[in-house]
């Protein structure tokens, strides 16, 4: 019983993270309309690792003294914020935000690769095969051949996309090792170990004091660095060590779902019959992947 109500929590979890950073993208490109990206992205690892930083010591928490652990902090945010988050705003100048959440969603392929590669740390099953393929299914169901169409359009912000979408797959897999910490801990050192890296970058390449941002683009800011950020890298430490890096991953098929609906709510954007069986695919893709499966000796 215990067990079904941690999977329950778990897939809950799951769709929450998709929504928070789902949004991310639609914060990204408003964002970097009036703030240069490594300046933006130098603030959003600062704010979030600040908030986070904040957060453990209300809980009483100590970050780490060990040298050895504040180097993995560092590796881990060359991998999932660093490196990626940069590509992601400077392609997003050129690449519409429904475009770079599509390239980025290709996350749990990469993943799965790797896995099935190189790590070999999670058992390469049919069902995750199956599941793979029916996310892919899925995206292109919803996405339609319109969409894809752009992908010869601005290539080198397509591909900074797809290599940003490597470097999540990595860390990933990489983020296993933090296990037995809170998750609190590496998702705020990884974030101050970012900030540390950007902040002067940004300093000597945009001068920010120079700037003048819309306010779009400030509230933009905070809401990807308090929710999509902050909050999303809690959820996400958690998730790794609950579902495994590849299941994890998964909920990047749910990003493009999540914007659909969230377009015809708030936009009044149309959603044809393509579009919701694609999600269909996509949420049994999910599924697959990410449910375990039950021990028949142990069925009553």
């Amino acid at each position: 019983m215990s067990a079904k109500n941690d999977t329950t929590t778990d897939l809950a979890l799951l769709g929450v993270l998709a929504v928070l950073w789902g949004a991310s993208y639609t914060f990204i490109k408003i964002g970097v309309e009036t703030i240069p990206p490594v300046t933006f992205i130098a603030a959003r690892t600062l704010i979030a690792g600040g908030i986070l930083f904040a957060v453990i010591r209300w809980r009483g928490l100590a970050m780490p003294h060990d040298l050895a652990i504040w180097r993995r902090f560092a590796f881990q945010a060359c991998l999932n914020s660093v490196i990626p988050f940069t590509l992601i705003a400077a392609a997003e100048r050129s690449v519409d935000a429904g475009l770079a959440t599509i390239l980025n969603a290709t996350s749990p392929i990469f993943t799965f690769l790797l896995t099935a590669l190189i790590t070999r740390h999670e058992p390469v099953t049919v069902r995750k095969l199956i599941g793979v393929g029916a996310g892919i299914a899925g995206i292109c169901l919803i996405v339609g051949t319109e969409a894809l169409g752009g992908l010869g359009h601005e290539l080198w912000a397509q591909v900074a996309i797809v290599v940003a979408t490597i470097c999540y797959a990595g860390a990933a897999i990489f983020g296993r090792s933090f296990k037995g910490l809170d998750p609190m801990l590496p998702a705020a050192g990884s974030m101050l170990c970012g900030a540390v890296m950007l902040v002067p970058l940004s300093l000597v390449v945009d001068q920010p004091w120079a700037l003048a941002p819309s306010t779009a683009s400030i509230l933009a800011l905070l809401g990807l660095s308090v929710f999509s950020t902050a909050l999303a890298f809690v959820i996400y430490f958690r998730l790794i060590h609950t579902l495994g890096s590849v299941g994890t991953t998964s909920q990047a098929y749910l990003r493009v779902p999540i914007g659909v609906g969230i377009g015809a709510v708030f936009l009044g954007e149309s959603l044809g019959p393509t579009a919701w069986l694609g999600m269909a695919f996509v949420v049994a893709g999910v599924a697959a992947m990410t449910i375990p499966v039950r021990n028949p000796a142990f069925a009553r």
